[in-house]
C-alpha cells in the first residue's frame, strides 16, 4: 500500500506546543456568497448589499462572520480533526478585520491541551487556530477541542493539560469594521426597527421559523468549507458509528441558528465574538431545526457611540418548536430536543 496518502492525527500523534501550518489557502470570491446565501438562507443586509455596506462606510458587502468562520475552520480539519469522534466545544473566538471578495486567507493552529479519556480509545485536543489574510492581518482566532481515536491502544497517553480559558471575550477587545459607522445604517432596509436599546438583561426570543436540514445541502455547504471530515461524508465509514448516519457538520448547524435568528435579531449585524458554545447531540439530514435566544449581558461597545454589545445565548432545538423554550430540565440535562447551545456576542446599532 502506498504511503503517499494523508491518514491524519490520531489522538497520540498531538504535542502540546505542536504547529500546525494548514495546508490549501483560500481565496475567496462572490460566489462563495451567494453559495452561502443559498446553503443558509442568511438575510442580514450587511453581508447581502454592497450599497447597504457602502452606507455604513464600509468598501463593499463583507462575506458574513460565519462564512468566514467556515472556511477558516475548514483549514483545520485535515491535521486536527480527520478522525475526529465529535467536536466538543469552542471558546474564546474573535473576529478580526473584515473579510471582502479578493481576500486570501490562510490557517495556523498551536495545540494547547491534551487529556486521554478515561476508556484509552480516544483523548481530547485542544487547539489555538489563528486565520491571517494577504497582508498578515488576523482575520479570527479561536480555540476549539475535539474528541480524536487513538490508533494504536497500547500508546501511552500525554500528561493531561485543559487549558484555562475566558468566560468570555471582553467588550474592549471587540473589533469594529474599519469605517463601519451606523450612522447610515438603515432600519427600514434591516428589516427590524429593534435597535440594541430596545432589548432587555434576560428577553427571550422565539425566531418562530424552522428549516429541515437537506442531505444535498449539508453535504454541499461542508464541501463549500473544504471539510474533509469523514463523518460528514463517508456512509461506509458511518455505517460502523453508533447512528449509522452521516452527522451534519455542527457549523452548519450554527449558520441555520444565526439565519434563523434574523427573525427578532435581525439588526444583530455583526458576530464580534463567540464566547464558548458545544453541540450538544449531533443532527441528521431531515432534521426540522428551530431556534430561540436569551440576551445574557448588552452594554454600549467603549468608545462608540453608535454601537452596543449584546451578548447572546443561541439554543437550536431538532423536532421541536421553541415556543416554550426548551432548555434544561430540573436534573441539569438538555432537553433531548437541544442540539446547539452558543454563547455568542454581536454588534448592534444604538438609537442616537
Amino acid at each position: 500500500m502506498s504511503g503517499k496518502t494523508n491518514p491524519g492525527n490520531f489522538f497520540e500523534d498531538f504535542r502540546l506546543g505542536q504547529q500546525l501550518v494548514h495546508a490549501t489557502p483560500r481565496t475567496v470570491t462572490e460566489a462563495e456568497v451567494g453559495l452561502y446565501l443559498a446553503l443558509t438562507g442568511s438575510r442580514f443586509p450587511l453581508h447581502s448589499s454592497d450599497l447597504f455596506a457602502g452606507a455604513c462606510g464600509l468598501e463593499a458587502a463583507p462575506l458574513d462572520d460565519l462564512l468566514v468562520f467556515h472556511i477558516a475552520f475548514g483549514k483545520t480539519v485535515p491535521d486536527v480533526s480527520l478522525n475526529a469522534v465529535a467536536n466538543l466545544g469552542y471558546a474564546d473566538c474573535r473576529f478580526g478585520v473584515a473579510v471582502y471578495p479578493g481576500d486570501t486567507l490562510s490557517t495556523v493552529s498551536e495545540v494547547i491541551g491534551l487529556k486521554q479519556s478515561s476508556g484509552g480509545e480516544t483523548g481530547v485536543v485542544w487547539v489555538r487556530s489563528l486565520c491571517l489574510n494577504q497582508v498578515g492581518e488576523s482575520v479570527l482566532q479561536w480555540v476549539r477541542w475535539v474528541l480524536v481515536a487513538k490508533r494504536n491502544l497500547e500508546a501511552a497517553a500525554p500528561e493531561p493539560l485543559v487549558p484555562e480559558l475566558p468566560e468570555a471575550v471582553p467588550y474592549a477587545e471587540l473589533e469594529v469594521p474599519e469605517g463601519f459607522s451606523a450612522a447610515g445604517y438603515d432600519c427600514t432596509l434591516a428589516g427590524s426597527p429593534h435597535l440594541w436599546d430596545d432589548y432587555a438583561l434576560g428577553e427571550r426570543i422565539d425566531h418562530s421559523d424552522a428549516m429541515t436540514l437537506e442531505e444535498a445541502e449539508h453535504q454541499l455547504a461542508t464541501r463549500l468549507y473544504q471539510n474533509t471530515a469523514r463523518v460528514h461524508f463517508d456512509q461506509l465509514a458511518a455505517d460502523g458509528n453508533r447512528f449509522g448516519r452521516r452527522i451534519v457538520y455542527g457549523g452548519h448547524v450554527i449558520s441555520i441558528a444565526r439565519a434563523l435568528s434574523f427573525n427578532g435579531l435581525a439588526n444583530a449585524c455583526r458576530i464580534a465574538a463567540i464566547n464558548g458554545g458545544r453541540h450538544v447531540a449531533p443532527s441528521f439530514a431531515g432534521d426540522t431545526l428551530s431556534a430561540w435566544s436569551e440576551v445574557l449581558d448588552k452594554a454600549p461597545l467603549p468608545e462608540r457611540a453608535d454601537l452596543g454589545v449584546l451578548r447572546l445565548r443561541t439554543i437550536a432545538t431538532k423536532g421541536r418548536r421553541c415556543a416554550d423554550f426548551p432548555d434544561r430540565g430540573a436534573d441539569g440535562k438538555p432537553d433531548p430536543a437541544v442540539v446547539l447551545d452558543l454563547d455568542y456576542s454581536v454588534l448592534m446599532p444604538r438609537r442616537n
